[in-house]
């Protein structure tokens, strides 16, 4: 009747009634006050420890957590007050007196009672309130709890009180205790055999092994055999040549088979995938993974679950086929609806442009600049703090470089397209491109599933004319708080401004838009970026150098 699981306070009740049985006998049958006192002192286990174990058990049973700072209070208090009753006859804490008188042909123990046989009531009484209040909360608040066991544990407990408050008044001459205690012991027996029925997990595998459906194998931690089922064997015969207790060295070939997948398993027993293997024999896959093999809250080895996935295998593969060229056209069409989008978007971005007063190409280059800077950035022994340089981040940044200025649709042809500076009206109104344009960003890739790049083209949008110091736009945002993505980009938009031609003004030299973007460094621009723009300058510098020569 015993599981690994099984609530040790069940056999203590166990243990402690035969003696406290025994020492009722022993009282019963005491012709001297010595040997009456010291039957009675073990009678007081009873009271002391067995209704504390029974509360436990009760708790335990209705799945009640009772904090182990209050289980230790009360085994203090316990030990305290049985600590008292073995004073007696030497100190008046527990019976102040105390002497035999005869009653007929048998002996009866009278007492004077002292303060600490009150507080052994006290405790009774406390134990049996907080038993019966467990099973009552259990019986309307729990419904895993099964009823059964609610009604054989609160049986014991009104049956003990009833004994041990009533018994001796309705029968002077008899002790109905002793057979309260035996008839605990019984209702503890049912509510034993109905745990096993109720622990579905310990069941299950007992069925699974009987009936022969699942192969089990075990090994202590120094791979010693201890034992397998006939499936197992079935499945590997060389089981039947192992000897219990001896290391699986003994077969090299189930050696070679299980120990690499135990050291695995050892290695990473959460790693599910390390932990599971398929062995295939006479054209079946079996399925096999590793667990421990647990002593209570103690590993003691490993067990090998073995089941026939032979069918499994096969739908698997068959899937797998179907999946496969599933896959290919799905990855094909996805790739033409991107290509689709992209060229989209690229194309709004340059119907957008061909209204602005550039000379065109602003798109291109800003974009190429910003897979320049992102280049040269991977360079670095060490990238800038803050800047996550994973592949995922630099694909959509370049990606979502063409974005930037989508927000200038929304600016009216007359502001847009003046060749001059802008006076402070006009430019309050272009500087609006920037919220726009992540609207508009945002509206276009709502529907799309790629997240991330969802977020960096929307930051591009909306962030890209803000400024290291605050003193940028849409939102003043400063230092750290402006996105690494729209840092990135200010830089590849700046330098295009500076070294491209535009109807209002000349390209700038090189060296003074080097000058400009430097002095920038700080106020304008993430300063950790100085490294990432001058390592990118020469790639820059040629990029740009070519472009103007190429028309």
């Amino acid at each position: 009747m015993w599981k690994k699981n099984f609530d040790p306070h069940i056999t203590l009740v166990f243990v402690l009634i035969p003696l406290i049985t025994f020492s009722h006998l022993q009282l019963a049958q005491a012709t001297t006050l010595e040997s009456a006192l010291n039957a009675y002192k073990y009678t007081v286990i009873g009271g002391c420890f067995l209704q504390m174990i029974f509360m436990f058990t009760t708790f335990s049973l209705c799945r009640i957590h009772l904090n182990r700072w209050l289980k230790l209070l009360f085994m203090l208090v316990s030990t305290l007050v049985f600590l008292s009753a073995l004073t007696i006859g030497k100190k008046d804490w527990y019976y102040k007196n105390a002497y035999l008188e005869q009653n007929g042909s048998s002996y009866v123990l009278v007492k004077e009672y002292g303060v600490m046989h009150s507080v052994f009531y006290i405790l009774v009484c406390v134990y049996f309130i907080m038993s019966l209040g467990a099973i009552i909360y259990a019986f309307l608040r729990k419904n895993q709890i099964s009823r059964k066991i609610l009604v054989l544990l609160f049986l014991p407990e009104l049956v003990c009180m009833l004994s041990f408050f009533g018994g001796r008044r309705a029968f002077s001459q008899i002790e109905l205790l002793p057979a309260a205690y035996i008839f605990v012991q019984m209702m503890y027996l049912a509510i034993v055999y109905r745990i096993s029925l109720y622990d579905v997990t310990e069941t299950a595998v007992e069925t699974m092994a009987e009936s022969g459906s699942a192969g089990f194998v075990t090994f202590d931690l120094d791979r010693c055999y201890l034992g397998s089922n006939e499936t197992a064997k079935e499945i590997f015969p060389e089981l039947n040549d192992l000897t219990v207790d001896l290391s699986l060295r003994n077969n090299q070939k189930l050696w070679e088979l299980f120990s690499p997948r135990l050291d695995a398993f050892e290695s990473h027993p959460e790693n599910s995938a390390e932990n599971q293997f398929h062995y295939e024999k006479d054209d079946k896959i079996y399925s096999c993974s590793i667990e421990w093999l647990s002593g209570g809250k103690h590993k003691r080895g490993y067990q090998i679950f073995i089941e026939d996935d032979t069918t499994d295998q096969a739908y698997i593969k068959l899937l797998d086929g179907y999946n496969s060229d599933l896959k290919t056209e799905v990855e094909a069409k996805t790739a033409n609806l991107v290509e689709m989008h992209n060229n989209l978007v690229l194309s709004m971005a340059t119907m957008i442009e061909s209204r602005d007063n550039s000379t065109g190409g602003h798109i291109r280059r800003t974009s190429e600049g910003v897979r320049l800077l992102i280049n040269a950035m991977k360079s670095l022994p060490e990238p800038p703090e803050g800047y996550p340089m994973n592949e995922e981040f630099c694909r959509n940044l370049i990606k979502a470089a063409p974005m930037h200025d989508l927000g200038k649709i929304a600016v009216d042809d007359d502001i847009l397209r003046k060749p001059g500076r802008f006076t402070p009206e006009e430019f309050e109104i272009m500087k609006t491109h920037a919220a726009e344009g992540a609207r508009i960003v945002h509206e276009i890739l709502k529907a799309t599933d790629d997240r991330s790049f969802h977020v960096i083209a929307e930051n591009v949008a909306h962030y890209h004319h803000e400024r290291w110091d605050g003193s940028g736009y849409p939102d003043k945002l400063k230092g750290e708080k402006i996105p690494p993505e729209a840092r990135i980009m200010a830089i590849a938009d700046v330098y295009d401004a500076l070294v491209s031609k535009r109807v209002y003004k000349d390209s700038m030299s090189f060296e003074k838009a080097n000058n400009i973007i430097m002095e920038g460094m700080g106020s304008q621009f993430d300063p950790a970026l100085e490294p990432v723009y001058l390592a990118a300058k020469p790639e820059l510098e040629a990029y740009y150098e070519e472009s103007e020569s190429s028309g």
